[in-house]
């Protein structure tokens, strides 16, 4: 009885204070001594019961998942390196009108923060945005820079489909005035060789422009004020058929039949620079000023294309448009193509994506000064369910962890000279473990050690320590050699290739 009047007493004590709108760190104190006190006096079944589960659209990842999703990032990374690039890192919220208008209608996939000290908060919905606010902030003209991080959106989740609610974005970004078409054909590349390197199966890199959408929208004879709209319509063609996106641009958007099927005339091409000589020659779309110049520099764009060797991945396809309202230029986006290999239940669509906008940063800078940039983000998500099924299938052991040795003891008493022996490899820079427990079998430690993957095991025993060696012992093929114990930290690190 004395604990639930004691109960009472705090319950009532945070009433008040709730009252009397005492200081939230006093109130926050208080609660946090009343939830102790339920805890200790409601028997067990009393207390709530709570649902095991991640929050829709999110998952957790075991340690061999994360194996997978590291080689993917050092494969990327190598990439983004080799290329020149450096990296930053930028808040994982921004305030909410940083965010606000710059991704067309998929802006209310945006997550907005409960105001929690004076600023409107919102999580971010991409890393280009951030990228643009911090070159306008530290008003930067010139970089080449990658960013990894994660990204959030208010998404209907595809979960086997590799879509989230939060989840990384591989971004490559170029910022900086240069000749037209060097920057994008040099991220094109990029694309290639990290998807190529990854080797998940045959793709093609889809480009467009938008000056090109925007100019053949003009002749078409869509009104300005509607083009991002009819761009979000075509955007949708890679999901769905050209009839509904007709249906969608006259029924939901307002166009007349004969504006949608003249738009249906173009966006249903594609192909390489003979397609973009041709409409060259379009007596309509040649005369718009926009779509001219895009054409001339998307001609540019293959012509690098060509030799850098990448062209018969790329096509040059007029349904692109990418529903991002901040695209000035070029845009680009990688897919996996269908095969006979590929499990349906991991057709994951667009894997890479992206393209030039010029304006961005401006929108930032207090004078409006203008930075061009260009850059692309990998689907990593969906990469890495990809690359799950494959190892799944192919039935690969994957190593979670990068120990080189293990020490062991063929004796008991010796743990001790076992932990001696592990501080000295650690010491040295090379990754060891040792079994915590003073007497553990020799079978455990050699079963541990096929088990985890780790290729070596330095054995101690009595004769080992009398003799003044180390057994060492390569796991896979069985072979013993016994080391001088001054030469042990030397050969293991010729063993396993370290410096």
């Amino acid at each position: 009885m004395a604990e639930e009047e004691s109960l009472r007493k705090q319950a009532d004590l945070v009433r008040r204070l709730k009252q009397d709108k005492a200081p939230q760190e006093e109130i926050a104190e208080q609660v946090a001594k009343l939830l102790d006190m339920k805890a200790k006096i409601c028997p067990e079944e009393d207390r709530p019961k709570f649902v095991l589960k991640t929050p829709k659209g999110t998952r957790d990842y075991s340690p061999k998942q994360m194996a997978i999703r590291d080689r993917v990032f050092s494969v990327i990374i190598d990439c983004f390196k080799r290329h020149g690039a450096e990296t930053i890192d930028t808040p994982v919220f921004e305030l909410k009108e940083t965010l606000t208008g710059k991704y067309g209608e998929d802006s209310k996939l945006i997550y907005d923060l409960k105001d929690q000290g004076g600023e409107l908060l919102s999580l971010r919905y991409d890393l280009t945005v951030p990228f643009a606010r911090f070159l306008a902030m530290n008003k930067i003209t010139n970089i080449k820079r990658y960013h990894i991080a994660k990204v959030y959106r208010r998404d209907n989740p595809a979960m086997t489909k590799g879509r989230y609610r939060e989840f990384y974005q591989c971004d490559f970004d170029i910022a900086g005035q240069y000749d037209p078409m060097i920057p994008d054909a040099e991220c094109l590349k990029i694309i290639h060789e990290i998807l190529s390197a990854l080797q998940i199966g045959a793709f093609v890199i889809k480009v467009n422009d938008r000056r090109i959408l925007d100019g053949m929208f003009a002749v078409c004879g869509v009104p300005e004020s509607k083009f991002r709209s009819i761009c979000s319509a075509v955007d949708k063609l890679d999901k769905i058929a050209w009839d509904d996106v007709r249906s969608e641009m006259v029924g939901e958007k307002g166009l007349s039949p004969e504006i949608a099927d003249h738009i249906g005339e173009y966006v249903q091409l594609r192909g390489g620079l003979s397609l973009i000589e041709q409409l060259l020659q379009d007596p309509k779309l040649s005369q718009n000023k926009l779509a001219r110049e895009g054409l001339e520099e998307m001609k540019l764009l293959f012509e690098y294309l060509t030799i850098f060797g990448i062209l018969e991945q790329v096509s040059f396809d007029l349904s692109l448009a990418r529903g991002l309202d901040y695209y000035t230029g070029v845009i680009c986006e990688a897919v996996l193509q269908q095969s006979e290999q590929t499990d349906e239940s991991v057709s994951v669509g667009s894997i890479a994506g992206g393209g030039r906008y010029d304006g961005l940063v401006g929108m930032f800078d207090p004078k409006g000064r203008k930075v061009p940039c260009v850059g692309f983000s990998v689907g990593i998500e969906r990469i890495f369910s990809i690359m799950e099924q494959k190892v799944a299938a192919s039935e690969e052991k994957i190593r979670t962890t990068g120990t080189q040795v293990l020490v062991a003891s063929a004796q008991k008493k010796l743990l001790e000279e076992r932990l001696k022996l592990v501080s000295e490899l650690w010491d040295s820079g090379i990754k060891a473990e040792v079994l915590y427990k003073k007497n553990p079998k020799l079978l455990n430690q050699l079963q541990y050690c096929e088990e985890a993957g780790i290729p070596l095991v330095a054995i101690l025993g009595e004769q080992e320590l009398n003799d003044g060696v180390v057994k060492l012992r390569d796991v896979a093929t069985r072979e013993e050699v016994n080391v001088r114990r001054e030469g042990i930290i030397e050969e293991i690190k010729r063993r396993t290739c370290l410096p």
